[in-house]
This record gives C-alpha cells, structure tokens and sequence, in this order.
C-alpha cells in the first residue's frame, strides 16, 4: 500500500475534574468526600497560592491552552487520550477510595476543545460515583459524539474497540484496559451482566495472551491497533519486569502501539521491535499545580506524544514530543530548560530500553528507532 506515515497523538491522563471542573463555566457540586480537603476549590486555590490568578468561567479551551494550536499544526490522524474523570452528577461515592474525579456534563465542551477521537476510560476514576454515575458517563460522552473504550454495560461493550477510519481504506482499532496495580478496584469490573471496566488482575502472561487473542481477532489486512493500559504506580520510573514482558507479547501478538498512563509523569519510552511501547505518558491536564511532596519528578512538565507509523507495518518511523508545563491550571510551552531537563530524564531511564531521544531548536523532543529494533 505505502503511502505517508500516519500520525497519531497521544496523550497521558485527562483530569477533568475537581478544581478543573470549577473553573469551567458549569462548575458542579465542589463537595468531596476526601480526608483531607472537603471542597474541591480549595485546589484551584493552591494553584493560584504558587503561580497567580486563575479565571473562575474560564472558557472551555482554557485548561488545554497552547496545547490546541500545536495540536491542530501537527494535524494528527487521530487523537487518543485517557480520559480519568466521571461525567455525572451522580453523588453514589465509590467507598475505601481516597481521591474522587467528577465533572459537570455541561462542561464536556472542554473535552470536545482538543477534538479526541478515542477516550479511553479503562481507569482508576471513571466510576468514583458509582455505576449510576458510569451509566451518566458513558450517555453524555455518547451525546456529545465522543467515542470511549474500555468501558461498558457489560464486559462485551467494555472491551469493543473504537475503530476508526484512515486513508486507503484503513483502520485504527482502539482498545483499552486497565490493571489493578493502578488502583483499580476488583468490583469495578464488566461482567456479562453488570457494567464495569475491562479490568486485568495482573500483567501476567495468560492475561496478555487473552488480550492479543482479542486483538488478533479483530484486526483486518491494513488495520493498526493501539492497546491502551491503565497500570502501575504515581510515581517512580522503574518499569516492572511483568510490564514489559505483557507490553512486548501485546506486540508479539499484533499491537502496534502500547499506550501506558497511570503514573503522574512521564515514564521511559521503548521501542520494541520496532514498535513505540509508551510505559507511562503522565499527566496532561489536573489540578495538581499546588500540591507538593513529589516535586523533584517535575509533574507540572507534561507532554504531547506525536507518534508517526509507517502504513504498511504499523512500525515508528518517528516519534515527537513536546513538552508542556501546567501553569494557572493551562499548558504552555514549557522553557528550554525544562525540556533540557526533561529530555536528560527520558535519556536516562529510557537507556536501559536502548532509547535515544534528541532535542530540536523548536524544543520538541525526538524519538527514532535504532537500526536494530
């Protein structure tokens, strides 16, 4: 077939709520069943306390900010992101969680800003209020005309990929799961009768296996698939040995791309035979800006993950990233310096993998497989 490399963008966790939810136009409920702060105001306040003002009925754009405009000059084929948040009104509190995610429906317009094509929801918060708030969710995304994964009415719909059309006549099948290492609890899961998220106990080989078997089974001549996978800690860089082994039968198996997020930074990135295996993508949009306690893995850095795949064979032909920085609770470009120390701590931990990543003049971290992989 050949043809031009088809670009994907990716991105780490959407968090739409909370303290961003109040600074929308239609904020919701600011209660919070947390142990430590009861209203979720008080996060944009520590947002403002480090950096300055912050509009309260910011428009809808707002909490993407350059983001959008480097997004719409790199015209992607698609745009897949993890979307960590409720959209409901549902106060059915999840219990024994310390963190709860809700947006107002009415504030969806600010997902639909950045114009995703695929929202995975196979996550730790997408049913912090219950299944009648999951049920809310997956309505209002749906009449928002935005397409999710990896969660459902029951275990068949939970696991049915997005597809979506490219040129030629091709496909990109998205999938999305998410794994208990993450936080996920065991009783959110789809059955066959009771709605849920594709839920894995572990990252272990029946389970990928049982994944691959899903991906070989719906992909087509000329299709390319991402398998999106909620897994593992906040914090930290070591990719465990259980993570890499399922990553790499997933490709094995036919998965062109593994999209990992879970962790609140960005975490190594590899290129397994020659295909982009994404261990963490981080944050890209929270209400994070004023907490501490983490401070020397620099959350407040996010990237863009623009990933160019040869047609044919679903292989990288080159990967971009940009890197952001969360400022008033928006993205801007982030300084010279900080993608300087950014792309040293991507080197660094990626080396093990074999990655090497360069810096451009325009600050855009770069990605090219080795001859090898």
């Amino acid at each position: 077939m050949g043809g031009e490399p088809v670009t994907l963008f990716l991105a780490g966790d959407v968090m739409l709520g909370r303290g961003v939810d109040q600074i929308l136009p239609h904020p919701g409920d600011p209660a919070l069943p947390e142990a430590y702060v009861t209203d979720a105001r008080t996060y944009v306040e520590l947002a403002e306390a480090v950096n300055g003002a912050i509009p309260r009925r910011a428009p809808f754009s707002w909490p993407w900010g350059e983001a959008l405009d480097l997004l719409d000059a790199a015209a992607p084929d698609a745009r897949i992101l993890n979307l960590e948040t409720s959209v409901t009104q549902s106060d059915d509190v999840a219990p024994g969680k310390a963190v709860h995610y809700r947006m107002h429906p009415a504030n969806l317009p600010c997902l639909a800003a950045a114009r995703p094509d695929a929202c995975a929801l196979a996550n730790n918060h997408v049913l912090d209020y219950g299944r009648r708030g999951l049920a809310e969710t997956l309505d209002s995304l749906a009449a928002a005309g935005l397409r999710t994964a990896g969660a459902g009415r029951d275990l068949a719909a939970a696991r049915r990929p997005v597809a979506l059309s490219l040129s030629g006549g091709r496909r990109l099948l998205v999938f999305s799961l998410g794994m208990a290492s993450s936080g996920i609890p065991h009783t959110w899961a789809a059955t066959a009768d009771r709605s849920g998220i594709d839920l894995s106990d572990e990252a272990s080989e029946a389970a990928a296996a049982e994944v691959a078997g899903r991906v070989r089974r719906a992909k087509g001549a000329g299709d390319l698939v991402v398998v999106s996978i909620h897994w593992g800690s906040n914090w930290g860089y070591a990719v465990p040995r259980d993570q890499i082994r399922f990553a790499h039968a997933l490709v094995d198996g036919g998965a062109d791309v593994v999209h990992g997020h879970s962790s609140h930074h960005p975490r190594p990135f590899e290129v397994y035979r020659g295909h982009p295996v994404l261990y963490g993508c981080g944050d890209l949009i929270d209400d994070y800006e004023g907490i501490g306690g983490h401070d020397r893995y620099r959350d407040d850095l996010r990237l863009l993950y623009l990933l160019s795949l040869e047609p044919d064979t679903g292989r990288l032909h080159h990967a971009r990233l940009v890197p952001l920085q969360a400022h008033r609770m928006r993205l801007r470009r982030a300084s010279r310096e900080d993608t300087d120390w950014l792309r040293e701590v991507l080197a660094r931990t990626g080396s093990p993998f074999g990655t090497g990543i360069t810096h451009d003049p325009e600050g855009t971290l770069t990605v090219r497989p080795s001859p090898g992989s």
